[in-house]
């Protein structure tokens, strides 16, 4: 509700000339109850008044956060007085006395009801309770601190093991304890088949190559799972390969597509990949995107897009959306606009991270229209720094990389382990992962891991370990969609992405993409290095042109076409069974190693039976083609379990 300065002049001691009787008779009477805050008031302010009014939106002048600023009034004075209903110009504004000014301006009038609790809480001295207050609340997870409970190193239970016990303990769930030889490896846990798949699949993005599968099988090290995953994750290349994909979903970063051509947008792959090949620390790896080098600059230059855009869409803004987006975990995109509807951001805070990466003035566009303003450089958390808007374009983004990057930013850390907590488990500690401003489920499993991965440095590579060795990766995989309450009980049950998809088929047919003029990467190029094809596409991956911090996990329509009748599909399974079969294997053979290749296990009796049926005698292209299909299309394959 903003405040006309014509009524401001106009209604009771507020200004010139008091309502005249008439217009008091027209109000509504104040209700003749007493009337308690809490019950009656606050849910009257908090759907009709703060959006305009309060959380740091002070239109007119006028804020409700508490009973002071309520009292203090707006730019034109006061708005309410204690003990006068009829001459506080809050209750001729809410009642209409003037038509062409009734408040609030958006959504529903107060009733006549709700109008009478109102007069009768400034007629009664507008009690306001104790600790409530509409403003701005102080932003979650965002400074450092430690977590609440203390981790025993003589446990042989692991951290996060640790901080889970209590969370279990509440929420009655209790692993069925079974006999496991590893000490750290105790409860229900899956067995060492379906742990490799799983590991090696998020480490490294591949399947388990049948013959490392039986060694690790066969292998009777008590610690045998810790060392194979700090084997998957010393794997440089295949590590790489494989996180490519989520960093190019985060990072935008594409092999074709809008800006290429004209140079209005620019890669990053090289640079990605050394920088996860050599495990480049965390704090490094964000400064150099901040601020970044020639070659890392295509993150934060954006796309000069071709055609008419909106203003939102200037590259400086395009820099401050996925600056606050992927590491502060803050979503922009409305506030680029107008005043976000959703959340607490203001135009004024986009305008103010762009103003960091533009070459002039930037001036503040609404809803696509100027407002002659200027936007003053600052980043959207002025407590972890502030950086001089006189400064030089290079002196700023300089001081921003040093604020987002340094020891007082404790939301990056915590924005990057909920990102891989929900890419190992299917839900984030904090839901949405874009919203860091929720509680997480868990606080303080958020904050320790937040706060070990800045001890170790930023070593991504050691948090991913700390995870993948803990039991409560190791639990059985269950369903997500089975409980609209989320309970945390193991790991979700998780479809393969479209790059882990295409890569387990090169794996199972020998065929994977022509040889790219990438580096000197194997001969077996990776679904992660290339454009994406059309089962890429159905299988969800991104075309990029936005930050995209997670995928869809639902099956479509699109996706079943795709696998059933798809060209590209079918020219994978046809030249791979012409592979295959050129090879001359014997029936069992194949059969034994294409199951352990695809579903991480040998055949059954009943399944043998029937593909030695299908492949005929001799083993014949089409059978083989058959076979292979039918196995990708099990659940089996597609989901980790």
């Amino acid at each position: 509700m903003w405040l006309p300065l014509g009524l401001a002049l106009t209604f009771g001691s507020v200004g010139a000339a008091p309502l005249t009787p008439d217009q008091i008779r027209s109000l509504p009477p104040p209700t003749a109850r007493p009337v308690e805050f809490k019950r009656d008031i606050e849910p009257i302010l908090a759907s009709s008044c703060i959006k305009c009014h309060a959380r740091g939106r002070a239109k007119g002048g006028f804020l409700i956060d508490t009973r002071e600023t309520l009292l203090r009034g707006g730019d034109s004075g006061p708005v309410v007085v204690a003990g006068q209903s009829q001459a506080s110009l809050l209750i001729a504004l809410v009642a209409g006395v003037d038509p062409d000014e009734v408040m609030p301006k958006k959504g529903s009038r107060l009733t006549a009801n709700q109008i009478g609790l109102l007069r009768a809480w400034i007629d009664q001295g507008l009690a306001w309770d104790p600790g409530i207050t509409f403003a701005r609340p102080a932003p979650l997870n965002l400074l450092p601190h430690s977590p609440r409970l203390e981790i025993s190193t003589a446990s042989q239970t692991g951290p996060i093991d640790q901080i889970l016990e209590p969370y279990f303990k509440t929420n009655h769930f209790h692993p069925e304890a079974r006999p496991v030889k590893a000490p750290y490896f105790t409860g229900a846990v899956i067995d060492d088949r379906l742990f490799a798949r799983r590991a090696w699949l998020d480490v490294v993005g591949l399947m388990p190559p049948g013959n490392e599968l039986e060694s690790f099988l066969a292998d009777a090290h008590p610690n045998k799972r810790a060392l194979l995953v700090e084997r998957l994750l010393a794997d440089d290349q295949h590590y790489a390969e494989h996180w490519l994909s989520f960093w190019n979903d985060l990072l935008r970063n594409d092999y074709r597509g809008t800006g290429y051509i004209d140079g209005g947008r620019k890669q990053i792959t090289h640079w990605l990949y050394s920088a996860l090949a050599t495990n480049m620390p965390y704090d490094r790896f964000v400064a150099q995107l901040v601020n970044p080098t020639p070659e890392s600059e295509g993150f934060s230059k954006g796309i000069v897009w071709r055609g008419v855009v909106n203003a939102s869409q200037s590259p400086p803004l395009q820099a401050a959306q996925n600056i606050s987006q992927v590491f502060m975990g803050v979503n922009l995109k409305c506030a680029s606009c107008h005043d976000s509807l959703i959340n607490d951001w203001r135009l004024s805070d986009s305008y103010g991270l762009a103003s960091i990466y533009s070459d002039g003035p930037l001036q503040l566009f609404q809803c696509d229209k100027p407002t002659g303003q200027t936007a003053a450089a600052r980043f959207i958390y002025p407590e972890l720094g502030e950086i001089d808007p006189a400064a030089d374009k290079p002196a700023r983004l300089k001081r921003l990389a040093e604020i987002i990057a340094g020891p007082k930013d404790g939301r990056l850390p915590r924005t990057l382990v909920n990102r891989l907590w929900a890419q190992f488990f299917g839900h984030g500690l904090v839901e949405p992962v874009d919203d860091m401003e929720q509680a997480a489920w868990n606080q303080d499993l958020l904050d320790w891991l937040a706060e070990d991965l800045v001890a170790h440095h930023y070593d991504v590579k050691h948090t991913i370990a700390l995870i993948l060795t803990s039991q409560a990766y190791q639990l059985p995989a269950v369903d997500l969609a089975e409980s609209k309450t989320f309970v945390f009980r193991g790991p979700g049950v998780r479809r393969m992405s479209a790059e882990q998809f295409r890569d387990a088929l090169g794996q199972i047919t020998g065929v994977w993409f022509p040889k790219a003029a990438f580096g000197n990467v194997t001969n077996q190029i990776r679904a992660s290095l290339v454009a994406a094809d059309p089962l890429a596409v159905a299988l969800g991956r991104p075309n990029r042109e936005q930050v995209v911090t997670s995928r869809p996990t639902v099956a479509t329509t699109l996706q079943a076409l795709e696998l059933t009748n798809g060209e590209t599909l079918a020219k994978i399974l046809h030249r791979g069974a012409e592979q295959l079969a050129a090879a001359d294997p014997l029936p069992g053979e194949l059969i034994d190693r294409l199951y352990r290749n695809a579903l991480s296990r040998p055949p059954r009796a009943t399944e043998k039976a029937i593909a030695v049926d299908l492949l005929g005698q001799p083993t014949r292209r089409e059978g083989i083609e058959d076979l292979v299909w039918a196995m990708v299309m099990l659940p089996e394959f597609q989901l980790i379990y």
